[in-house]
């Protein structure tokens, strides 16, 4: 993107943030006064602070829903986070100011309000969008991989909208570690797509998009998700980066636990009329009970009982064989059972494993013993996801989707991992509600399969290209 349409990008965002600021000031003299009042007295600056409050809480919001990605969300996507940030952002302003009143009004007048919204919304990512693509025309692109298998996982990265702007127009598969090989290659292309790469010709991949001012896009090895979360040590006279096992705050921890206990209540009362329904639908349905409790993984290997709903027939695992969901097809799964999976409604009963502890809010998603030691045997480092509790979101659960290769899910955990923080945390909570409803989230594993991704056929790959090692 040039300084141009740099700034023409810039200028649409800021102007979007104008005219949802605007019209959220306009609903909120409704909201208050009960018509347009515009005065200037020294009391009447108070709707000024609560505005520039909106602009703040939106502009959180937006960062955390990605709702000004151009180019690599589809329109919908941005119509969607634009809407899902605004709702936010008008509840939180609401919260606060009931406290401050000590007292609860009537909210009606934001609905038109979001209404109105969303209707900009649809217009400005539809517009935008297209000026966006019409500005970049598609780039010629190189795909450089190591194998058939990191080809087809560059492949589930890319398509629309990204395929729009980086057309891949030549592919090369290359297995050696020489740079010089490769770099004659590369000439001509105004974009570079690298998976599986060996380390030492993949710096050299890096240091000659950075030399030639070209976008690089490279699937990490667990390698480089680790080293994201080295720490520069400055008592050395040359530049040395530190990382070892995780090393968590305790005041983390401690916020943290309290957090998870007061909301994990406070979910349970919330919640308790839906999961009373979902009960005694999944009873009545087969007699069966409506919760299961399952053996799963948390910190440090500790087993725990998890809580769901139970979405399959009674003897879903007759056979003694720990499987995955194949998802919507899957032939154990009851019709209630596909309700309450679409609606993740099976999901609310592990609010009493976070308000006992044995889980978090965020956090990797726990997996069960007979599945992790497959994985680990496939490949060891899977068990550094262990490093902190295991949670109900995470970044797995809100970009990864259920049928997600186990490499890559320990990639998005180890992400988490390296960046663990009570801001990542609450982005985190409020990005889940932008994957409600997404089908592709719970997608499931391939029929016959008993785990997730092509890693784990041992034909297809050997140990060395799983652990992403040269």
């Amino acid at each position: 993107m040039n300084s141009i349409h740099r700034k023409r990008y810039v200028l649409a965002k800021v102007l979007h943030m104008a005219i949802s600021i605007a019209i959220f000031y306009l609903s909120w003299l409704l909201f208050r006064y009960g018509a347009l009042s515009f005065r200037g007295d020294i009391a009447y600056r108070y709707n000024y602070y609560v505005c520039v409050g909106y602009g703040v809480i939106l502009f959180f919001f937006n960062k955390t829903y990605n709702a000004y990605l151009l180019g690599f969300s589809r329109i919908r996507s941005l119509a969607m986070s634009q809407f899902f940030a605004q709702v936010f952002s008008v509840g939180a302003i609401y919260f606060v100011v009931s406290i401050s009143w000590n007292q609860l009004r009537n909210p009606i007048i934001f609905i038109p309000m979001l209404f109105v919204q969303a209707l900009i919304d649809c217009f400005w990512s539809y517009f935008a969008s297209m000026v966006y693509y019409k500005s970049n025309p598609p780039k010629k692109t190189i795909l450089i991989y190591r194998s058939e298998i990191d080809k087809r996982r560059f492949g589930s990265v890319m398509g629309k909208p990204v395929g729009r702007i980086y057309k891949v127009v030549e592919e090369f598969e290359y297995a050696g570690d020489k740079f010089y090989e490769v770099r004659e290659k590369l000439e001509g292309f105004e974009a570079v797509f690298v998976a599986g790469v060996k380390s030492r010709c993949r710096n050299g991949i890096s240091k000659y998009c950075v030399e030639n001012n070209i976008p690089g896009f490279f699937l990490p090895h667990i390698g480089d998700v680790l080293m994201r979360g080295a720490t520069h040590i400055q008592t050395f006279s040359s530049p040395v980066l530190f990382f070892s096992h995780k090393q968590i705050e305790p005041e983390y921890i401690f916020v943290k636990r309290l957090f998870d206990f007061f909301f994990a209540l406070f979910g349970i009362i919330i919640t308790s009329p839906i999961m009373l329904i979902t009960a005694i639908a999944i009873r009545l349905y087969d007699r069966g009970p409506a919760i299961y409790k399952q053996v799963r993984l948390t910190k440090d290997g500790k087993e725990f009982k998890i809580y769901k709903f139970r979405s399959m027939r009674i003897d879903a695992e007759k056979d003694g064989v720990a499987r995955l969901s194949t998802g919507d097809n899957d032939d154990r799964i009851t019709p209630i059972g596909r309700l309450v999976r679409k609606c993740r409604i099976d999901e609310i009963p592990q609010l009493f494993n976070i308000l006992k502890g044995d889980m978090s809010f965020v956090g990797p998603r726990p997996e069960r013993p007979e599945i992790a030691e497959q994985y680990y045997a496939q490949f060891p480092s899977f068990k550094l996801r262990l490093q902190v509790k295991a949670g109900l979101t995470g970044y797995a659960q809100v970009y990864g989707k259920y049928s997600s290769d186990p490499y890559e899910k320990l990639e998005f955990d180890l992400l988490y991992i390296n960046d663990i923080s009570l801001a990542t945390d609450l982005r985190l909570i409020f990005a889940t509600f932008s994957i409600l409803g997404k089908a592709e989230s719970t997608e499931g594993i391939k029929e016959g399969d008993t785990t997730a991704g092509e890693y784990m056929n041992p034909t297809s790959v050997d140990e060395g290209k799983v652990e992403g090692e040269d």
